[in-house]
């Protein structure tokens, strides 16, 4: 069992910044691949960003590459979410969650657990 704490998520202006947290508990972080999905009002939960177990390999989704970084530490049992230069179609509520298989990392059904989400809104 895993469980996953999102904070960070808040009301930014258009080319404003945001650090997600997510706080992770239960089975050994460093363990487990991570990743960071979002979903907005009557839309699909969409891919972000991924981080593999020890923080060496990352993934973005080309619409967040360039200005958002995914990071973790293990010592911390904390993954992190840093959005920059942030856009109004960046508004939704992003969830963190585990992969403890190869599973592919672009979908939700490759994920395990999940955290309860963080509302971010991005306004113009």
């Amino acid at each position: 069992q895993v469980q996953l704490v999102e904070s960070g998520g808040g009301l930014v202006q258009a080319g404003g910044s945001l650090r997600l947290s997510c706080s992770a508990s239960g089975r050994t972080f460093s363990s487990y691949a991570m990743g960071w999905f979002r979903q907005a009002p009557g839309k699909e939960r969409e891919f972000v960003a991924a981080i593999g177990w020890s923080g060496s390999s990352t993934g973005y989704a080309d619409s967040v590459k360039g200005r958002f970084t995914i990071s973790r530490d293990n010592a911390k049992k904390t993954q992190y979410l840093q959005m920059n230069s942030l856009k109004p179609e960046d508004t939704a509520v992003y969830y963190c969650a585990v992969r403890l298989s190869a599973g592919n990392i672009y979908f939700p059904a490759g994920y395990d657990y999940w955290g309860q989400g963080t509302q971010v809104t991005v306004s113009s």
